[in-house]
């Protein structure tokens, strides 16, 4: 509770509210022809795209972490729940809608469990990948009912397998219903979006056309009005077997969505979101959202954008959105009813062409070929297979490439040099008396981070060093990381040391490096005696090790 009051707890004034009621208003107006379009593409129906506006939007805006941002159902949300309704098939809705509550719970979890902060950690190549992937995606699904045909199950494959067949029955009304609804959404200009977003113009357009002259195309049918039902789902062990990874599905995609909408707006307003208050607010809309029978949503980005450029500045402007959308649902069925979904079709084209990320792809000749080819792995998993295995191959991909890169970074770090005696230990009396070409002591200087990525050609490259030498002096003064498999190999170094009678001495060992060397009993083989703290003090331990003079000169 002192959470939600301390987000409630900013300087609001009438200027302040007005810009809300205008940044609401417009947000609504904008909305509301996308949130009645994923209804229909997710298969719920026209109505559960309203129910679920309302739900996340009201209470994402209230318990979350981005205070202009405004929620609902996306294009990602659409496209996941479209799969759970066709795998739950189309008379076990209330499946369907568990599969959304427990998708919900799941994302207050990964709040509360403070998890949201690594998603900031995903590579642009994934989230390219993957929102172009949702965009071709939609696309795909919105041509058979562009040219007036029914919706097939089996996904983008379904309807591309069905695309050939419907050419030849083409529904020519729904066609030019279509084709002007794209070219309004198109060609709308830009100085009357403030005014007139195009999405609503294009939307009157298309109905206009279908009420008045082209009646033969396909329409949305008997919308419900009035507030929603309650839908209890039935838990079951067999039920949460089957719900846990279509859940686990809408949760990640849903918080993913959020969080990079969270982003955008922090660049608008020059702010900082809370990214695990925001999954807890989207998670407690979502579970809402599953028990009224509406559509999962997310941070919604076109809202978003337009809500903040009309004056919408805290969570006020989102309630106010989800508000006029509960009060327009009391009586908006019988308008709906007759919106062709051709028209929608259209909308929805444009939608899923601004979705895919054209500012990659017009760089693609200059990102490097790795990057490259994370995004195409992920688009085209996102496309073929589906969404989590495609981000999760995604970011497997992506870790491969960093890691490669960083390796190189690595092993430019590490100095392994030999050392003339005389030079090594200039100041000291011994240093009068040894052979002048002798260079016995070998130093490894690892400065840095040393990681999984390098730890392999790491042993390889300082084996041979070790080998040359009868004292070798590993420093780790300039050391700042080492992980569990770089710890390990600095072990394997010692080995290779005692393996070839190399005495090996410690310098500069503390911190973080010498916490993950101790945990992993990495340096056991070491006497302590040989653990020095500089390199000056290594030099004194080398000189003992060779029966030299310790004795510096005056």
């Amino acid at each position: 509770m002192q959470n939600i009051i301390q987000r409630f707890s900013f300087d609001y004034d009438l200027e302040t509210l007005k810009g809300d009621i205008f940044g609401g208003l417009t947000a609504t107006v904008v909305g509301l022809p996308v949130a009645l379009a994923f209804g229909v593409a997710s298969g719920l129906g026209a109505i559960a795209g309203i129910y679920g506006a309302i739900a996340v939007g009201f209470f994402a805006a209230v318990f979350g972490g981005t205070k202009s941002q405004i929620s609902g159902p996306t294009g990602p949300m659409a496209v996941a729940m479209a799969a759970v309704v066709t795998l739950a098939g189309p008379d076990n809705l209330g499946e369907a809608f568990g599969i959304v509550v427990l998708a919900g719970i799941i994302q207050i979890l990964l709040g509360v469990l403070k998890i949201g902060r690594f998603v900031a950690y995903t590579p642009y190549s994934v989230i390219s990948g993957f929102m172009s992937g949702i965009g071709v995606i939609i696309i795909i699904l919105q041509i058979l009912p562009f040219i007036g045909a029914e919706g097939v199950s089996g996904g983008p494959v379904g309807a591309i397998r069905a695309i050939p067949d419907a050419i030849q029955d083409i529904n020519f009304g729904a066609l030019a219903i279509a084709a002007a609804t794209l070219a309004v959404g198109i060609l709308w200009p830009e100085k009357l979006h403030r005014y007139f977003p195009s999405t609503l113009a294009a939307l009157g357009i298309g109905t206009l056309l279908g009420v008045l002259w082209l009646t033969s195309a396909p329409v949305i049918g008997q919308v419900p009005s009035g507030l929603p039902s309650l839908h209890i789902p039935q838990i079951s062990g067999d039920f949460l077997v089957k719900a846990v990874q279509p859940a686990l599905i809408i949760a990640l995609l849903g918080s993913i969505d959020s969080l990079l909408t969270s982003l955008i707006a922090d660049s608008m307003t020059r702010t900082r979101h809370n990214a695990n208050r925001e999954l807890v607010g989207q998670g407690i809309g979502n579970t809402i959202a599953g028990f009224i029978g509406g559509l999962p949503g997310a941070g919604a980005t076109l809202g978003t954008v337009v809500n903040l450029r009309a004056g919408g500045s805290t969570p006020v402007s989102g309630a106010i959105r989800a508000g006029i959308l509960l009060t327009l649902v009391l009586g908006l069925g019988q308008y709906v009813q007759n919106i062709p979904l051709a028209a929608l079709a259209g909308i929805l084209l444009k939608v899923g062409w601004d979705i895919i990320d054209w500012r990659f792809i017009t760089r693609i000749h200059r990102v490097q070929v790795e990057h490259l080819i994370v995004m195409v792995i992920t688009m085209f998993l996102t496309v073929f297979l589906d969404l989590v295995t495609a981000v999760a191959i995604g970011l497997i991909a992506a870790g491969m490439a960093t890691a490669k890169q960083l390796e190189r970074l690595e092993l430019d770090s590490v100095v392994s040099v030999p050392i003339l005696d005389q030079v090594f230990f200039t100041g000291y009396k011994a240093a009068q008396s040894i052979d002048m070409f002798s260079a016995r002591v070998g130093v490894i200087a690892l400065r840095g981070s040393f990681t999984v990525s390098s730890s392999s050609r790491l042993i390889t490259t300082i084996s041979e060093d070790i080998r040359e030498h009868e004292v070798v002096i590993l420093d780790f003064t300039d050391t700042v990381f080492i992980d569990d498999s770089a710890a390990l190999v600095v072990e394997q170094m010692i080995d290779v040391a005692i393996t070839e009678n190399t005495e090996c001495i410690l310098a500069g060992l503390g911190g973080v490096p010498e916490t993950a060397l101790r945990a992993l009993n990495a340096i056991d083989k070491v006497p302590e005696e040989h653990i020095v703290d500089n390199l000056e003090s290594a030099k004194i331990v080398a000189l003992e090790m060779l029966g030299l003079e310790t004795e510096r000169e005056s």
